[in-house]
C-alpha cells in the first residue's frame, strides 16, 4: 500500500489551481501537483543535476501556474 504525505498550499492557490484544472484531465488539486513533481523528478532523474537555466525554467512554469510567487 502506498504511503501519502500532506502538502499545504493557501487556499486562495488551491482556489486557482481549482478553476485551471476544469475542463482537464486532473480532477483534483493533488493530481496536478503529483503530475508536476513527478515531471520534475523524473527529468532530474534522466538529466542528472539541474542546470542554473533548467531549474529557473522550472521555477518560472510553477510561477506561472500560481505555485509561487
Amino acid at each position: 500500500m502506498t504511503e501519502y504525505t500532506t502538502v499545504s498550499i493557501p487556499k486562495d492557490l488551491a482556489d486557482r489551481v481549482d478553476e485551471t484544472i476544469e475542463g482537464t484531465s486532473f480532477s483534483s488539486t493533488s493530481d496536478l501537483v503529483r503530475f508536476l513533481l513527478r515531471s520534475i523528478v523524473i527529468q532530474h532523474q534522466k538529466e542528472g543535476e539541474l542546470t542554473e537555466a533548467e531549474f529557473e525554467e522550472i521555477t518560472g512554469q510553477l510561477r506561472e501556474l500560481g505555485y509561487l510567487e
